[in-house]
């Protein structure tokens, strides 16, 4: 595709994650009320978009308990900050081989293996604006996990998310994320333009240098909106890329825990930084409303809890 620089980008601040961080920084969120208070903190800063897990609150150990999603929603929604909500429906599909001679002796308290509707469940309680699609398996860095999201499983969960009039977004690891996220367009699972988030750097997917950044991005129809982050260090640098190769940018303490080196960043931090490159190069993040306007994304009110 013709690349043009994206003058009008939206910020996406990805807030707490699923990664064994809480024990790494004490600003990572942990309650719903942590995770909603970063969250607003993150609007503030300019990101038109959360995208949020939860965690328990005791433990700050990455979990998909329903009410916890709700009182994160509530707590976003009765807020007077507008942001788009995106939550993630990537949980459940973990799982953890056994060793290498007994592979199908499965780790048992970290294998997380549900049907499509269970996975969806938090989703249809919340009804948020967004939701994530992990488009695709994975090894999901080193040992035994393996990111599991069958076609079969996609397909079912890509159609409940249009039928809930949630709009998808395609988290692609690798170039055949892409691929079969173009096939479920072509099915009519989910609605063209789809909206995508390019993840680099994650072992063992796409790896974040420049060739492979943009191989992804020309897999991306014209006609779809991507987004783009990638972690750690290289976190900023894919704030000017993303943008400069017309996309959209993610930062966050999903994705990155520093401000600088040794130094520990808050969400809002982060923005802010992104806020100040973006500046720095000529664009101007856009507005939660701008964001919907452009998506066409549905605010829909929670159903009542039953």
């Amino acid at each position: 595709m013709p690349l043009a620089m994206n003058r009008k980008p939206f910020i996406t601040a990805a807030i707490t994650g699923a990664g064994a961080t809480q024990d790494k920084s004490r600003l990572v969120p942990r309650s719903p009320a942590e995770i909603a208070e970063a969250a607003i903190d993150a609007a503030k800063a300019g990101a038109a978009i959360v995208h949020c897990h939860v965690r328990d609150p005791e433990t700050g150990a990455p979990c998909r308990d329903r009410a916890l999603f709700r009182e994160l929603t509530d707590r976003i929604r009765s807020s007077d900050t507008d942001v788009v909500l995106n939550l993630t429906a990537g949980t459940g599909g973990d799982l953890t081989f056994g060793d290498v001679e007994t592979p199908m002796q499965l780790d048992a308290p970290n294998t997380d293996m549900i049907g499509a509707t269970e996975r969806m469940a938090h989703i249809r309680d919340c009804l948020p604006e967004i939701c994530t699609l992990d488009c695709g398996s994975m090894n999901f860095g080193d040992g035994t996990y393996v990111m599991t999201n069958t076609t079969s499983m996609l397909r079912a969960m890509g159609r409940q998310m249009t039928e809930l009039g949630v709009k998808p977004e395609i988290e692609a690891f690798d170039t055949g994320h892409l691929w079969f996220a173009k096939q479920l367009v072509a099915e009519g699972v989910l609605d063209d333009p789809a909206l995508v988030q390019l993840c680099m750097g994650i072992p063992w997917g796409a790896p974040s240098d420049m060739n492979t950044f943009m191989a992804m991005v020309n897999n991306v129809p014209s006609n779809w909106t991507w987004s783009a982050f990638a972690l750690g260090r290289e976190e900023m640098p894919f704030v000017a890329a993303a943008a400069l190769a017309g996309g959209n940018v993610r930062v966050g303490l999903e994705d990155n825990l520093y401000l600088e080196r040794g130094v520990m960043a808050t969400n809002a931090q982060l923005v802010e930084k992104a806020v100040t490159i973006l500046d720095g190069m000529g664009a101007a993040p856009l507005t939660p409303a701008e964001v919907r306007a452009q998506l066409g994304l549905v605010k829909q009110d929670m159903p009542v809890a039953t």
